[in-house]
């Protein structure tokens, strides 16, 4: 059976992603949870231990709060409290920490440090997994046992104001509530005054027991512009003053004989340097918990905060309320809340945690016996019971209390070791669905590979031997092999597999096309192994490898092995960066041999120049500029050098990674308010060289939409305050969120892209006209230029400019005058894409997403706007390139065109698949290792995702040629 290769190409990836969509099913693990259905009961809380056959008590200890208000602030670093600016702009909350009744934490929270993975883990005291990033867009109701639902369920009245994701998550549980949306990051004012104007009111009714408040300005000021901003400082202090308002509220209204009230302040996760947040940097997970009630001795000076997990505080609230903990919890005690509690409430308190923790221990560890942590805790609940006998009995000696205190110690090992273990074991892999995709992604690999000189040929076609795979006899005994194992890992697996719960008839399917892709895998490496096969793409002359492609293949597969190293991802942009510098050099060889070294040997100094047609032959369907047959040589050889010079120049405007992310860099320079004047000229100057650079394909409309939209890009930013125009005054200026400017933006956006896209449908249904194709093809990308414009930051237009030089001086002094065939393009562009991604400030951590991206020209939250403008802004560099490839490989004056694209599509595949197969081997082996959590599992979604998209470009674009084929 013969296929094109542009088809094979997309075929290929499809079924790569359905293995990877396999594989990231059983990755992502269900979260440890206990086996019980129910929620935890008082009823069903352990009695005391108890020595002997006296009757031992199952009392709960009594609540040690009457009210309990909880303020989390989101995106509170650790320091805007403990640190020099907690001082500064948070000074009476400091002074508590300091002199006050209070308990001071440094809150350590895992990743994802995300909104709504984090609310989860303060409410349930279970530690998310990298999949609730996706749900955090959408948050289901939280089915699993939490603090909420007993606190509800105990006849607690709760109130909540703040992030609407709690009102989503917990639907059903307020006695009021009033969410306000978190993702509309522009708003840093309205979003807590909606919440502020309740707070007098409201403290001053009875009729509550918890109040909860989530503060979101604090963490869009982040998003905005960083955690250095000028608004950071007087958003903490609008913080400060009111938890004064609180604090004074709940002590004017202390009463004697009745239990004190508590105010908890928490941030939900922390901040990176760039204002973000997602990973598991530092300022990431570090968040200040401060714990405030006259319950709690005063102090005499500031004391260095310990540290806790975050989840600990979820125990630590539930006992303190008088509640059971919930049934998924890996925290433990805040044992310094509870040192004004008599010694036996200690450890009944402390025994309680334990016995929580040993459940959830025999639910998630078949071998719980073994555990270090289970071991000592029997140990302690013996020696609990041996000290209440002693207790009972009257005994107040010494020999009492010293070993009431060892008890109490070696509760505190056992929490401690139980907590670790369980929060080591993140979750249960799938491992049976991790292998078998694992093996699909593998083979279609293979065979992308054993295809490639095949597909690559003048005929741009594959054959693939299917039919004889499926009448062959190993086909059939494989068939009945991978059955056997199925029925074989389904009846002995201890948990649920994926694949064990589909029905038999998807199985057998399943079954069939893995081993028939196995089958033609053998047949086709035996055709290649056979004496009499040769390749046909490449004549004798053609077959051996230049220096280029030598240098592309060394580099993609160098790049492929450095992922095997953690450090290399999280520093990738290290080798981008390398392997791009290396390439602008290779390239510079190359037009040095082509215009010096051959010419001098031939001495036919016009051999190697294409012909001129007439005057408008010079400007090609990408946009190439008209110059003479003289200056064209040095043009083609400063290229290289002007391409260097560029990648130079943008590596020092972003720093990335994160070993150097916190270091100063240009773009941290160009938006401090005092160099506002000089990012307004270098955002303009930008602007300018994109309009020049791109209008010389498009029609008249589309260059005035074009100038028109880049205005309006200059006059948003203005609106919003990053940039200045020459008339406007630095001070006093009214701002606003620049929705009206963004959104004529939008109009001319879409209107470009209309006549693209009528231009590509009149090439493809009313005449095969290749210009208009092509014209239509170069107008949908100026669209997506105008729109990258638009969302990227100001700093990050220079980006955008060097990008589209770098295009337009390789395009026509480089690519097409070296005659580079549509292998070295596309891996040239993959390179280009891959560099520009992190040219943008982008990194491998979620944490450098920025969001504020989705909400421009919106007034409120809007989900699909909204996710699609984030994507498009975070993915602009290898977008772009990406488009630029199919402009340029569809050119109607590039050789064997029709082939081009094909080539193109099947050279990106293979680009595609190498580093996601990498990951998945990678990952595979190193599965229980914690780190792979915070650097390969975002990662290997973004690579994921870059293939979906890469498989819809490729089949649209194969339609799009095949098309033109048959009609030419």
């Amino acid at each position: 059976m013969k296929i094109r290769s542009s088809v094979f190409a997309s075929l290929c990836l499809i079924f790569e992603i359905f293995g990877i969509a396999l594989f990231l099913r059983g990755f992502f693990p269900v979260p440890v949870k206990s086996s019980f259905s129910s929620k935890s009961k008082l009823s069903d809380l352990p009695a005391e231990p108890l020595t002997g056959n006296s009757p031992n008590s199952s009392k709960v200890p009594t609540s040690l709060f009457r009210r309990v208000v909880i303020v989390v602030i989101d995106a509170l670093r650790e320091d805007f409290v403990f640190g020099p600016r907690g001082r500064q702009y948070m000074p009476y909350t400091r002074n508590l920490v300091e002199r006050g009744s209070s308990l001071s934490f440094v809150a350590k929270a895992r990743p994802p440090t995300v909104t709504m993975p984090r609310i989860k883990a303060l409410t349930t005291g279970s530690i998310p997994g990298f999949i609730d990033v996706v749900m955090n867009l959408n948050s289901p109701a939280l089915q699993e046992d939490n603090i909420i639902w007993q606190a509800k369920a105990a006849g607690k009245r709760i109130i909540f104001y703040g992030d609407d994701t709690w009102v989503r998550l917990f639907p059903k549980h307020f006695m009021e509530y009033d969410g306000t949306t978190s993702f509309f990051v522009s708003d840093y004012t309205e979003v807590d005054n909606n919440v502020t104007r309740h707070l007098d009111s409201t403290l001053k009714r009875d009729d509550w027991d918890i109040l909860i408040l989530h503060y979101l300005g604090l963490d869009h000021i982040g998003h905005l512009s960083g955690p250095h901003s000028s608004l950071v400082g007087p958003k903490l202090l609008e913080m400060d003053h009111i938890l004064k308002r609180i604090h004074a509220s709940l002590i004017s209204r202390e009463t004697e004989g009745s239990l004190p009230n508590l105010l908890v302040l928490c941030g939900d996760h922390g901040m990176s340097e760039t204002g973000s947040h997602g990973g598991s940097s530092e300022p990431e997970i570090s968040t200040p918990l401060v714990l405030i009630s006259p319950a709690f001795k005063r102090k005499a000076g500031m004391e260095t905060p310990s540290t806790v997990e975050q989840v600990d505080l979820v125990p630590t609230l539930a006992l303190g309320l008088g509640l059971p903990i919930s049934q998924n919890s890996v925290g433990r005690l805040i044992q310094p809340v509870f040192q004004g509690t008599s010694l036996r409430d200690q450890l009944r308190f402390l025994h309680l945690n334990g016995f929580q923790l040993s459940c959830l221990l025999k639910d998630s560890m078949p071998a719980f016996e073994k555990e270090e942590g289970y071991e000592q805790f029997r140990v302690a609940e013996k020696s609990h019971g041996s000290w209440m006998k002693l207790y009972l009995e009257g005994n107040t000696s010494e020999v009492l209390n010293n070993m009431g205190r060892k008890v109490l110690k070696q509760y505190l090992e056992a929490l401690q070791a139980m907590s670790a273990a369980l929060s080591k074991q993140l979750g249960k892999y799938d491992i049976y669905s991790m292998v078998v995709g694992m093996v699909l992604v593998l083979q279609v690999l293979l065979l992308l590979l054993i295809a490639m000189p095949e597909a690559l040929s003048s005929s741009a076609e594959v054959e693939l031997p299917l039919a004889s795979a499926l009448l062959s006899l190993p086909f059939y005994l494989l068939c009945l092999l991978c059955c056997s194992v199925h029925v074989l890992v389904c009846t002995s697996a201890e948990g649920s597999c994926y694949l064990c719960s589909l029905s038999w008839g998807l199985v057998l399917v399943a079954t069939a096309f893995s081993c028939a892709l196995l089958c033609m895998l053998l047949s086709l490496a035996n055709q290649k192994m056979s004496p009499g096969s040769r390749p046909t793409g490449k004549s004798s002359g053609d077959s051996c490898f230049s220096e280029l492609d030598v240098l592309l293949l060394i580099g993609t597969v160098g790049h492929v092995i450095s992922l095997g190293s953690s450090s290399f991802i999280e520093e990738e942009h290290q080798t981008w960066y390398f392997l791009l510098n290396t390439l602008c050099l290779a390239v510079f060889q190359d037009v040095c041999r082509k215009y010096f070294q051959e010419r001098r040997g031939t001495g036919d100094e016009g051999s190697y120049l294409p012909s001129m047609e007439g005057p408008s032959a010079s400007l090609s369907p990408v946009g190439e500029l008209s110059v003479g047959a003289g200056s064209e040589k040095w043009l083609a050889l400063a290229t290289p050098l002007l391409t260097l010079a560029c990648c130079r120049l943008l590596r020092s405007l972003n720093q990335t990674g994160v070993q150097w992310a916190h270091l100063p860099d240009l773009g941290h320079w160009l938006n401090s308010q005092e160099h506002k004047a000089e990012l307004s000229l270098l955002a303009a100057a930008s602007l300018v060289l994109m309009f020049f650079l791109v209008q010389r394909r498009c029609s008249l409309v589309s260059k005035i939409a074009l100038a028109l939209g880049l205005l309006g890009v200059y006059s948003y930013r203005a609106a919003v305050g990053n940039v200045l125009f020459p008339w406007q005054p630095k001070e006093g200026r009214d701002l606003s969120k620049g929705t009206v400017e963004a959104r004529f933006v939008y109009i001319f956006v879409l209107g470009i892209l209309f006549t693209g896209a009528k231009d590509l449908l009149r090439s493809q249904v009313i005449s095969a006209d290749a210009r208009l194709k092509s014209r239509g093809l170069w107008e949908v990308y100026s669209g997506v230029v105008l729109l990258c414009a638009l969302v990227l930051r100001p700093h990050n237009l220079p980006v955008l400019a060097c990008c589209l030089l770098i295009q337009t001086a390789m395009a026509q002094f480089i690519w097409k005058e070296l005659q580079y065939d549509a292998a070295q393009t596309t891996i040239m562009h993959y390179w280009f894409g891959q560099a520009f991604f992190y040219f943008q400030g982008n990194s491998n951590n979620i944490a450098t997403v920025d969001i504020s991206a989705g909400f421009v020209g919106l007034e409120s939250y809007v989900e699909i706007p909204a996710v699609f403008l984030t994507a498009f802004s975070t993915y602009a560099g290898p977008l772009l390139w990406a488009c630029h490839l199919v402009c340029y490989l569809t050119s109607e004056r590039h050789s064997r065109s029709a082939a081009s694209l094909g080539h193109g599509c099947y050279c990106f595949a293979l680009l595609r698949s190498v580093p996601v197969v990498a990951y998945i081997l990678l990952i595979t082996a190193l599965r229980y290792h914690l780190f792979i959590w915070s650097v390969f599992s975002p990662k290997l979604l973004y690579e994921a995702m870059h293939m979906l998209v890469t498989a819809i470009v490729c089949i649209f674009f194969t339609a799009m040629d095949q098309n033109h084929t048959t009609r030419s």
